[in-house]
């Protein structure tokens, strides 16, 4: 029996290989005699998965040597406080405000630095545009300089990350990666930290992703918790406390599921960039020439991720969510601050799934317009 397509921002639809092999390897890993949940996470079985999975991404991702990986707890959210709390050496920290997480982030940031600059914001377009780096008013002698380099909520991307360098600014580019993470390379002379969550495309809720450079290790505020601390954690090779074992273990599965993957010439990341364009030109496409449904977004910083969309109609919208969940189309209601619908196109969702929504939009349409 197929399994409906599962279209939530997160927790997000994981790839099935990956589901059947967990699976299989419940009870008994590997002829441990334990499950993954049940190992401690100092012995030789899990150090394994730990150092697999640590070694894989950074191959995915292609980091460089002199950027730390560590696997975290909190989510995109606990690092909104995590983050000034290790970088912002209590000084000013600039922000690139473009939805509701970069506003989330800013708000926490408040809470840590002596200062937080809006250096620029899409919120007079209704986060439907991304501000011009050209135009950014970067503070002179700031910590850092924050984006969400794609909204999950609002559905713009940064297709290129900003390079500061060219912008007069010396301050590292801090990016919250969670929601596009693993579906298209970083250039990482641009960046100084890179952070996510894992429950968009990497894996299940609990485990968090932070990629630092060392240059911005073993400055943490005095207040900053041990267990928080990026020089700490570091050392420690994301052993000072207790990992998220099993959510290390089921991304460490997904980064063998990318590995495995090929589009064309290309393999891994490249390839899931690939699908995602494609997946992503389905459904702007048919939305744009549709007169029944409205993507608000500029065409230039269009999420590949998270495809909001609203029914020119909205008495429909009830209508539209049951007629989609009768036919396994799952997770399709907009987030509540901004309404609407919103599909999410992870690594995990095939193209099949795509067209399968754009078949039915497009009965729907037929059937109501």
């Amino acid at each position: 029996m197929n399994r409906p397509y599962n279209f939530s921002a997160g927790p997000a639809v994981i790839p099935e290989e990956v589901l059947q092999q967990a699976a299989a390897e419940m009870l008994n890993w590997h002829g441990s005699g334990m499950g993954v949940m049940e190992m401690s996470h100092r012995g030789k079985e899990f150090i394994s998965i730990y150092e697999q999975a640590e070694s894989d991404l950074r191959e995915l991702l292609a980091v460089p040597p002199e950027y730390k990986i560590l696997f975290m707890q909190g989510g995109g959210l606990a690092e909104n406080a995590i983050v000034p709390l290790n970088l912002s050496r209590a000084a000013t920290v600039d922000f690139v405000v473009t939805g509701s997480w970069s506003q989330k982030s800013r708000k926490e940031a408040q809470k840590y630095a002596a200062e937080v600059h809006t250096a620029a914001s899409g919120e007079a377009s209704h986060f439907t545009t991304l501000p011009d780096p050209a135009g950014w008013q970067l503070s002179r002698g700031a910590s850092y300089v924050h984006i969400c380099s794609n909204e999950t909520i609002h559905g713009v991307e940064f297709h290129e990350l900003p390079d500061l360098k060219n912008l007069g600014s010396d301050a590292p580019l801090v990016i919250d990666f969670s929601s596009h993470v693993t579906s298209r390379p970083v250039d990482w002379s641009r960046v100084g930290l890179a952070f996510g969550g894992a429950q968009k495309n990497i894996g299940p809720a609990g485990l968090t992703i932070v990629i630092v450079r060392d240059d911005l290790l073993g400055h943490a505020l005095s207040t900053c918790p041990s267990a928080f601390d990026y020089r700490i954690v570091a050392d420690n090779h994301s052993m000072y406390n207790t990992p998220p074992t099993w959510g290390i273990y089921m991304a460490g599965l997904t980064f063998q599921w990318l590995k495995r993957q090929r589009e064309g010439n290309a393999c891994g990341v490249a390839a899931m960039e690939l699908r995602s364009i494609a997946k992503a030109r389905l459904l702007y496409d048919f939305i744009d020439q549709s007169g029944f449904y409205v993507n608000k977004v500029a065409a230039n910083c269009r999420s590949r991720m998270n495809i909001p969309f609203f029914l020119q109609d909205e008495s429909r919208n009830d209508a539209f969510l049951a007629g989609a969940k009768a036919r396994g189309l799952l997770q399709l209601k907009g987030h509540k601050s901004v309404g609407g619908m919103r599909a999410s196109l992870y690594n995990a969702m095939p193209l099949a799934g795509v067209q399968a929504l754009v078949d039915y939009m497009q009965e729907f349409e037929r059937q109501h317009a």
